[in-house]
């Protein structure tokens, strides 16, 4: 933490160059944005009371998420689409990258569950939680099985502050 001598003004600038380096390194450690991922910044409003809210305010985590999407190139693609006139993009897997920098317990680790959308049957709820002074956010992610192999990028960690899910869906080969 810096401490600055100097009037609040310039403690809140601190603060904003601390944010700042924070989302450049969340930045940094998801690379470049290739044509194939698009930003997805779409939370869902949890209608939670926290135990601790009385003692810690509940914030918000930042985020920085991508949905990775291309084209499944299968029999029936092959036979009426091509290079020219693609078929239609589909989502083929998520990055999602939460910045806990102010947990109060740093060894405790985020932790995400897995929830069925009660209004539509193809999504999923995504709740990542991680202990005060941080809420829990959600995503609506698509119902689909996860590849957990490393082999095709999963990655669940936690470290320097930054919660990182990786996942790609499976993807099912047709077989007579």
């Amino acid at each position: 933490a810096v401490v600055s001598t100097q009037s609040t003004g310039s403690k809140e600038k601190t603060e904003q160059e601390r944010d700042l380096n924070v989302e450049e390194r969340g930045l940094a450690l998801m690379g470049d944005a290739t044509e194939d991922e698009e930003l997805f910044n779409c939370d869902i409003q949890l209608d939670t009371t926290y135990s601790w809210a009385d003692k810690y305010k509940p914030r918000k985590p930042r985020f920085y998420n991508r949905v990775h999407t291309g084209y499944e190139w299968n029999k029936y693609n092959q036979t009426h689409y091509d290079q020219d006139n693609p078929p239609p993009k589909i989502v083929q897997g998520y990055k999602f990258n939460i910045f806990y920098q102010d947990l109060i317990d740093p060894t405790s680790t985020p932790t995400y569950k897995l929830k069925k959308c009660p209004e539509d049957k193809d999504f999923k709820i995504l709740t990542i939680s991680a202990g005060p002074p941080y809420e829990d956010i959600a995503f609506k992610v698509l119902n689909r099985e996860w590849e957990y192999s490393n082999r095709y990028s999963f990655k669940s960690q936690y470290s320097q502050g930054i919660f990182q899910l990786w996942f790609q869906f499976k993807r099912y080969r047709y077989r007579r």
